[in-house]
């Protein structure tokens, strides 16, 4: 078979010996038409199936932008129920170590405060959904935060009821911040363990330290008589101890220079001395004590006269700091 030109083709006759003109059927053009519609549509079958395994289609890429924004959303929600629980578990800390242990009532037992809510099938109609592990467990958090608040607003009413009747005794309690300190920034180091300034270890910090300049004036927190009036090159430096009865006592360490005497009878508010850095210090600051017993206890909890909610989550916030004291 030969061609004249591209639209014509001629074929070898062996019984005529002559080159004929090759004619194709319509069937077979049919065919060819067909087959190559076919593989078309395989291909075409083909490539829209690759497409729809790796490429998003737009109410794919929408559900995707919609799913990030939730997750996001989760975070924020996720942050703000644990900035709540903190907040509540130091209100509960202060009913059942301070409030409750001032009017020698029975404290809220841990199964009660750490209990749950509902029953298991409580959460089951979230099971459907494509995140439900995240919407069950802030769910689950957000519940027991509701049950705590409940919890914890009946043990203020209680609490109040036991406050009657015992005003001497709020009165000596100490309940205010040492320092003139309304922006909370003040506060340099907190209660706990923390690295010693002049030896670089880990060591366990008995109080807090307020920054200020030498000669701010230093309160006495609660009524009391003054046990301690001391002078000291070492350790708290220049420190007074006042007794506030009930067993609460608090010192007041590195002092420039005393307001008080020993054996002074002193009222909340009223002037102890000025800052200074006497004794073991780095620089001027207040290093402050509240001590139940003669054991030290964390004093962020008795500044219930100071603080309302919101400051008093700011300043959980600012001793969590595990750095370095200044004493």
């Amino acid at each position: 078979m030969f061609k004249r030109n591209k639209n014509e083709k001629f074929v070898f006759n062996a019984q005529t010996l002559k080159y004929e003109k090759a004619v194709v059927s319509f069937g077979s053009r049919l065919l060819r038409v067909l087959g190559f519609v076919i593989a078309s549509l395989v291909f075409s079958l083909i490539i829209s199936s690759i497409a729809y395994m790796f490429i998003d289609s737009p109410k794919e890429r929408i559900l995707r932008s919609e799913l990030n924004g939730l997750k996001q959303q989760y975070n924020v929600l996720d942050n703000e129920v644990n900035r709540l629980s903190d907040v509540l578990e130091g209100l509960h800390y202060r009913d059942n170590s301070i409030y409750r242990v001032i009017f020698e009532s029975e404290p809220i037992s841990n199964d009660e405060w750490q209990a749950g809510s509902g029953g298991i099938n409580k959460y089951k109609n979230l099971e459907k959904y494509d995140n439900s592990e995240l919407m069950i467990d802030i769910s689950k958090r957000v519940d027991k935060l509701k049950k705590q608040m409940t919890i914890q607003s009946a043990s203020y009413d209680n609490i109040t009821e036991l406050v009657k009747g015992k005003e001497q005794m709020l009165a000596s309690i100490p309940s205010i911040q040492p320092v003139s300190n309304k922006d909370l920034e003040r506060i340099a180091s907190g209660f706990g363990v923390r690295i010693d300034p002049v030896y670089k270890v880990p060591k366990f910090h008995a109080g807090l330290d307020f920054t200020a300049p030498t000669g701010t004036e230093i309160y006495a927190t609660g009524d009391g008589v003054v046990e301690l009036v001391e002078f000291n090159y070492g350790g708290y430096g220049n420190q007074v101890i006042i007794n506030h009865g009930y067993g609460y006592k608090t010192r007041y360490g590195h002092m420039s220079r005393f307001a008080v005497r020993r054996g002074q009878k002193i009222k909340r508010g009223e002037k102890v001395g000025f800052v200074g850095s006497t004794g073991k210090s780095t620089g001027p600051h207040l290093h402050y004590e509240v001590l139940k017993d003669e054991n030290a206890i964390n004093p962020i909890y008795f500044f219930y006269n100071d603080l309302n909610d919101a400051m008093f989550a700011k300043i959980i916030e600012r001793t969590k700091n595990a750095g370095q004291t200044l004493d």
